[in-house]
């Protein structure tokens, strides 16, 4: 098992996630700040120009999104 640096999701709880009432479901979100932060990071991913730290940051925003896709279509699934 390869071991990767990455930003602890949870580092983001207070400040960069929301819950939205989307079709009367509540669901998990990036506030504007992280979503924009998140797209910046994948662009520079994209041109090859992530510092390590940046690098991290993104590994976790990456988490942090696949938890929401899965938490949210369960959401979904079950209503």
């Amino acid at each position: 098992m390869v071991t990767e640096l990455m930003v602890q999701p949870s580092y983001w709880v207070e400040t960069g996630i929301t819950v939205e009432i989307v079709r009367g479901l509540k669901l998990f979100k990036f506030t504007e700040v992280l979503q924009d932060r998140f797209e910046e990071l994948i662009e520079l991913y994209k041109q090859d120009q992530l510092t390590g730290e940046e690098d991290a940051e993104l590994k976790g925003l990456a988490e942090l999104d696949r938890i929401f896709t899965l938490l949210n279509a369960r959401t979904i699934a079950d209503a």
